[in-house]
């Protein structure tokens, strides 16, 4: 089987992750017997010092064409001065968009044996296995951001504005790992 592979190493340890994830994603095609066509772009501050964008418009266009994609990391200090359209973490958004990748899933589990490494106490981590299914293209990224003048002060403004197919979507994910998990499910807000 022959897989193709968009790698988007991007910015600070990016490159030597990516690198060392590609080495794996090799050892294993090899062991069962696949072979992998791997296509590196550029992403985040790597684009935007090669190309003055950054998502340039080859890269998004290599990753819809494959099965799969591998980014590293985007941003770093050298680009905080950089206008918000154009910072490396733009990209990271523009491509979240342009994949429809709205869900993130984080799995938090203590392992056996390693409930002392923790900073909470032992008891409390013990069995620790949650799983949350973070919204990635909603109003908390893409909202209204302004400042506002009122009588010498400043106010931010941030909106935080879902529609409600964002909603359910990431809803019937979360619902779906509950059924498939203990039967809980518990919605946060990151204010």
């Amino acid at each position: 089987m022959l897989i193709n592979i968009t790698t988007l190493p991007g910015d600070g340890i990016g490159p030597e992750v990516t690198d060392q994830a590609v080495h794996v994603l090799q050892a294993v095609a090899e062991a069962f017997d696949h072979r992998l066509k791997i296509t590196q772009k550029n992403i985040g501050g790597a684009a935007l010092v090669a190309n003055n964008d950054p998502l340039p418009s080859d890269t998004v266009q290599s990753c819809l064409a494959s099965g799969a994609v591998l980014l590293g990391a985007v941003g770093g200090p050298a680009f905080d001065s950089y206008p918000s359209r154009l910072r490396p973490e733009a990209g990271l958004l523009r491509l979240r968009s342009e994949l429809g990748v709205f869900a993130n899933l984080r799995p938090a589990i203590c392992l056996l044996g390693l409930e002392s490494l923790s900073p909470l106490r032992e008891e409390i981590v013990r069995g620790t296995d949650v799983m949350i299914a973070r919204e990635l293209l909603g109003g908390l990224y893409f909202g209204e951001r302004s400042t506002k003048g009122d009588s010498g002060r400043r106010r931010a403004v941030d909106t935080m504005s879902y529609s409600e197919p964002e909603i359910e979507r990431i809803a019937r994910i979360g619902f779906q790992l509950a059924r498939q998990r203990r039967k809980e499910l518990t919605s946060v807000d990151k204010a």
